[in-house]
């Protein structure tokens, strides 16, 4: 290795550890760190451009990990901006709103962090404490004078609320004159949300609000939904409440279909008696209803298999990528990062197992496991369209690995494209027809492109 090479992976590795004792609370050592990093651009100004990959710098991580002395720190005596915004557009605040840190968010906002900025994907820290419960944070941001009804590319915070079963969360925002008729762009509603999620205690709270029961969003109501979960509970909760059973959805189905193609014999036996007959329907009957809906379903999932058979699908393999050499000292510190991602995956940290995965790729950028696991990292976080491009990035390294084609189908199911996930997991079929994974979320993906799941349609 040069002698710039060699420095250049001292100041890396210097700026690694600066960062890991930001989110650990390291604050002596931060501080030392500081001052050997400053290149005399001034310590302030030093700290503020040290960032990782994805553009997060000390006080993101600080504020995600709840250091509140460091975040004391890093704004009242460096005076950093505490609205600084990293790749996906997240503040520190949005950071530890979503961690569930209410102390250190709090102080952020007494800070003039603004609570109103929005993430790349519209989520403000407002969505995020309606979505994991955060009562405290939520009553504080609302007594701030936070628009209860912030809409997000996912909705508003009452749509978050919903969709994640907090009871109490809903019902505090409702008290705050949240719309419960608030809908996104594809038309879902914070009752559809309930019903997506199976959640009893939230759809009463908003059906006792005045949310619509026979919404619709891509065609289905709030019963569609309930049928496809298959709650006995929610399905009777909303026929008492006035929903229509004989209501069709755009592949005109009625919700005792629904459930039929789910194989839910109890959600069948209670939309009986209240549904209308369907003509095409031979034999008028619960088992008789299971047994013809199941039929067609074989029959179409026939016609899809066939299809792609005979290569009426497009071949979605990516070309082999040219990859650089990489040295056996670089490779010895790609594993020694890999080891970290692994361990912070094992713990369920999902952002420091990126951190340490992308340190790996920086070191050994040819490892498509290094890719396939940052992906998986980037799944359990929500955020499909880094999955994405990383399965992509894994599957150009090894075209021939069915894990990698898993990894992109699971990133494309995630952003609902299903025709794309399918695509990618029938690949990854071909290329190992034994593993029943692939072979299962190959047929849900399927299945999924047909019917409406409660969850918005992404834009194409």
């Amino acid at each position: 290795m040069t002698p710039d090479a060699s420095d250049a992976l001292a100041v890396r590795e210097k700026v690694q550890k600066f960062l890991n004792a930001a989110r650990t609370g390291n604050l002596d050592l931060l501080k030392k760190l500081g001052k050997q990093l400053d290149d005399g651009k001034g310590l302030a100004h030093t700290v503020a451009d040290v960032k990782d990959a994805n553009q997060r710098g000390a006080l993101h991580f600080a504020a995600r990990e709840g250091q509140t002395e460091v975040c004391k720190y890093l704004l009242e005596e460096l005076k950093l901006d505490v609205n600084t915004k990293d790749e996906d557009g997240e503040t520190p605040l949005i950071h530890a709103a979503r961690q569930g840190h209410t102390a250190t968010a709090k102080y952020l906002v007494e800070c003039d962090a603004d609570p109103a900025i929005a993430s790349e994907l519209g989520a403000t820290a407002l969505h995020h404490s309606a979505g994991i419960g955060d009562i405290e944070l939520l009553k504080f941001l609302l007594a701030k004078g936070v628009n209860v009804d912030l809409q997000s590319d996912a909705g508003s915070p009452l749509i978050w609320a919903a969709g994640h079963c907090q009871q109490d969360a809903v019902k505090l925002l409702l008290e705050h004159n949240a719309n419960p008729n608030a809908q996104t762009e594809d038309d879902v509603t914070p009752l559809l949300s309930a019903a997506a999620a199976g959640s009893l205690q939230c759809l009463g709270l908003l059906i006792k609000a005045g949310a619509h029961v026979n919404i619709t969003a891509g065609g289905a109501t709030p019963l569609h939904i309930a049928a496809d979960v298959g709650s006995p509970e929610v399905i009777n909760c909303l026929l008492q409440a006035g929903a229509n059973p004989n209501a069709t959805d755009e592949d005109n189905l009625k919700p005792i279909q629904v459930a039929a193609a789910r194989g839910n014999k109890e959600a069948v036996k209670i939309l009986f008696p209240v549904t209308s007959q369907i003509e095409n329907v031979p034999e008028w009957s619960v088992d008789g209803i299971l047994g013809h809906v199941q039929s067609e379903n074989e029959r179409k999932q026939g016609e899809v298999e066939a299809s792609r058979e005979s290569n009426k699908l497009k071949d979605i393999t990516p070309p082999k990528l040219d990859v650089p050499k990489v040295t056996p000292e670089a490779k010895k510190k790609a594993a020694e990062a890999k080891a970290r991602g692994e361990e912070a995956f094992k713990r369920k940290d999902y952002m420091t197992a990126v951190d340490a995965y992308t340190q790996a790729v920086d070191f050994d950028p040819t490892d498509a496991t290094l890719y396939s696991n940052r992906s998986l990292c980037w799944l359990r976080l929500g955020q499909a369209d880094h999955a994405l491009a990383d399965a992509k990035a894994c599957r150009g390294l090894r075209p021939d690995w069915p894990k990698a084609c898993y990894r992109e189908g699971a990133a494309y199911r995630l952003m609902q494209k299903f025709e794309e996930a399918a695509n990618a997991f029938y690949e990854g079929v071909r290329l190992d027809p034994e593993n029943k994974e692939l072979v299962t979320a190959f047929r849900e993906a399927v299945d999924a492109g047909r019917k409406f799941h409660g969850t918005e349609q992404p834009k194409s």
